[in-house]
């Protein structure tokens, strides 16, 4: 019965994504949903076949490339150039890039994701898995696929130039977390210890912080671009929230690390003093 429930979630994930996408009224918002959930369908196959995940989050970073060029592209064709347009595209862009290729070459050190160690064999879970980076990428990027294929487009008010402000913030926050912590992993005296130095020092989870401020400057860049049924693509940022902190980053990593180091004075200490995510100043 497990594998019909896996299966019903999968459902019921794009049943979700694309249930939103129809409400914007806008077929090209519609269409990219389901080039979304097609590539991470496919993309399944020879995951299950070669049962790996070493590819994973790189077809996530992919798909948002193909749904948002796809969106500024048909958009062009309907309403013209638009600059907001085009930053918004490319700032998403390079957060995709990013991201994607560092846990990409992260997995490939690593050997494996330890995530994946039980899904992998089930077809039906793994598939779920699959089925739910489609949903992760519809919910995340809707917003600003809404706003790109909009009539209007992105404008440029001061909610605007606030987005983009607080998106530079998120993103710098999230590489500079990024880089320190494999840094400090870089050392083989480090191989078993937690780090507790620069941004980990004002939060457990600070490459999280920054993910979820950037998609909610994305949000707020979009936000004046939206109208009617539209506002519900604004629930990509409290997606990304609910996803990092109950689902699949802090909850999983905090767990981990208390099974690790529990024990050890300095990381309850270092728990106890510092935030579980938001930035301690």
């Amino acid at each position: 019965m497990k594998w019909l429930v896996n299966i019903f979630i999968s459902i019921f994930a794009f049943a979700i994504a694309y249930g939103i996408a129809f409400l914007t009224g806008i077929s090209t918002v519609q269409y990219a949903v389901l080039i979304a959930f097609f590539i991470h369908w496919i993309a399944f196959i020879p995951a299950y076949i070669f049962q790996t995940e070493k590819f994973y989050d790189l077809t996530g970073s992919l798909t948002y490339l193909s749904v948002l060029w796809f969106t500024y592209i048909s958009s062009q064709d309907l309403y013209g150039d638009n600059i907001g347009n085009l930053v918004l595209v490319l700032f998403i862009s390079i957060w995709a890039i990013r991201l994607g290729s560092f846990l990409f070459m992260r997995i490939h050190k690593d050997g494996e994701d330890k995530r994946f160690r039980t899904i992998k064999p089930s077809a039906s879970q793994f598939f779920m898995t699959w089925t739910l980076s489609g949903l992760w990428v519809s919910l995340c990027s809707m917003c600003a696929l809404t706003a790109i294929s909009s009539s209007t487009g992105v404008v440029f008010n001061l909610a605007t130039y606030i987005g983009i402000g607080l998106f530079v913030i998120g993103f710098g926050i999230e590489v500079i977390a990024d880089h320190q912590k494999t840094v400090f992993r870089s050392f083989e005296e480090n191989k078993n210890k937690f780090i507790t130095t620069g941004l980990w020092s004002k939060s457990r989870h600070p490459n999280y912080f920054g993910e979820i401020l950037l998609w909610s400057a994305i949000a707020i860049i979009s936000f004046s671009s939206l109208q009617g049924s539209q506002y519900l693509t604004l629930i990509s940022p409290i997606f990304t929230y609910l996803l990092l902190v109950y689902v699949s980053g802090v909850r999983m990593l905090e767990s981990m690390s208390d099974k690790k180091w529990g024990d050890i004075k300095e990381y309850q200490e270092y728990k106890k003093k510092t935030p579980m995510l938001f930035l301690k100043f």
